[in-house]
């Protein structure tokens, strides 16, 4: 929703003054007035810790509002633009969200249990009708409560939702794909038709929602999140202590480290690990602590990182083909090519291949990216605040609502359908007409 559709601003001042009008009005004074704002730009304002219950927002540009521990108990934001906004800790129960967009907002904590999260529009007259199901793409919904919810068709694409509470709730035909649904509590619910694949699960009672009717293709559960760390052939220390040995020798003595397939979970962290040179195609490291590790000349194709803590990490010249990024913080990590010498004098590089890499919502900011291969990845939503993308190809790459300031793109390869923006910034022709 942007200004245009909402012409009509409203200033602090002139919120504040509703809102303790409604205050009067549930506390039954004299002079109260319910509070009802329909249509109005919201956006960037402060309802924190306000009693809004009963009252009706609907079809408000509510972006970026800060509404942590505001309580909107049976209140009506049918229709409203939540997009980015913190809800943490708000209480929405038996609110009406219906055709709410809540994308990349924090709703840690929050509660919504039975609110009505179907679809709906508000359109041009101000009346209601079916519509846009309700958007929490990229939320962040730890710990949230969504008990006895309406949420059919809902999409909860790449949210965090660890710990939700999702008991009793109606998500049929709701999208999950790429969630994080770690220990979730899913007793009750229903999901026929629902889209889970590529969700981690793990800590689920899977039992939960069998014969459930949802697609839960290549979701990560407990019972299939790789071989265990005790199934190598030694210990984890001595086998990296070999895998140096072999890198530092050229190969001449030790042996290389394959961690292919592996769960790495248990460990917690990696963090500041020498790793050069490792192989882990298919690895799992969700979550995990990875600020600093060295995994520079690596083979990691298809591995799982998201929601990772990679700081300040090292992958120059690695192939991480297919890898999923996530959520994950790569801020000032290392992503440029690797030089060396090919024996003859010459000096050459190795980039980094991301090619169809998943980094939806990461947070890149300073990360450095120098000549990198993005062919047919997906950057949506991510942080490349500051970042080099110079001589980077971003050829069939996906870029919607990329955050991109102070980055820069000389040389970069990218589709005329790329956000102007960005072919501006790589010295391609304007598609201006």
């Amino acid at each position: 929703m942007s200004d245009s559709q909402t012409p009509d601003r409203m200033t602090q001042s002139q919120l504040d003054d509703i809102v303790d009008l409604h205050n009067r009005f549930m506390q039954g004074r004299l002079g109260g007035r319910r509070a009802t704002i329909k249509k109005m730009n919201l956006s960037g304002l402060s309802l924190s810790e306000r009693d809004l219950r009963q009252a009706d927002f609907s079809g408000c540009n509510m972006q970026y509002m800060d509404l942590s521990g505001a309580n909107f108990r049976e209140a009506s934001l049918y229709a409203c633009d939540l997009s980015n906004a913190n809800l943490n800790r708000t209480n929405f129960v038996r609110s009406d969200l219906r055709g709410a967009r809540i994308e990349s907002a924090n709703l840690s904590g929050a509660n919504l249990d039975s609110a009505d999260l179907r679809a709906g529009a508000l359109s041009t007259d101000g009346t209601f009708s079916q519509g846009n199901a309700v958007n929490f793409r990229g939320a962040n919904l730890a710990g949230a409560r969504l008990s006895g919810t309406l949420a059919t068709g809902a999409d909860f694409s790449d949210a965090i939702m660890s710990k939700v509470n999702l008991t009793g709730a109606d998500l049929r035909n709701a999208r999950f794909e790429g969630a994080d649904l770690t220990e979730a509590d899913m007793k009750g619910v229903q999901l026929f038709g629902a889209n889970l694949r590529s969700t981690i699960m793990t800590g689920v009672t899977m039992s939960d929602i069998a014969g459930s009717g949802a697609d839960l293709a290549g979701a990560v559960t407990d019972e299939n999140v790789g071989k265990p760390i005790s199934a190598l052939d030694g210990p984890l220390a001595q086998l990296i202590k070999e895998h140096r040995n072999w890198v530092a020798s050229v190969g001449k003595q030790g042996r290389q480290l394959d961690l292919s397939g592996y769960d790495m979970r248990i460990l917690l962290t990696l963090s500041g690990e020498r790793l050069t040179a490792i192989r882990s195609i298919g690895g799992r490291y969700c979550g995990m602590d990875l600020t600093d590790v060295q995994m520079q000349s690596s083979v990691l194709d298809n591995s799982d990182f998201r929601s990772c803590f990679m700081r300040g990490s090292d992958f120059r010249g690695s192939s991480m083909r297919g890898v999923r990024m996530s959520h994950a913080d790569l801020r000032n990590a290392d992503f440029r090519g690797l030089g060396f010498d090919d024996g003859s004098g010459i000096r050459k590089s190795t980039p980094c291949d991301m090619g169809e890499a998943n980094l939806r919502y990461a947070n890149c900011a300073g990360a450095r990216f120098t000549g990198a291969s993005f062919k047919g990845a997906d950057l949506c939503y991510s942080d490349l605040t500051g970042c080099d993308f110079n001589n980077v190809d971003l050829t069939g790459a996906k870029l919607d609502n990329v955050v991109a300031e102070g980055a820069t793109f000389i040389g970069a390869k990218m589709d005329p359908t790329a956000p102007e923006e960005l072919r501006k910034a790589a010295g391609l022709a304007s598609l201006a007409s």
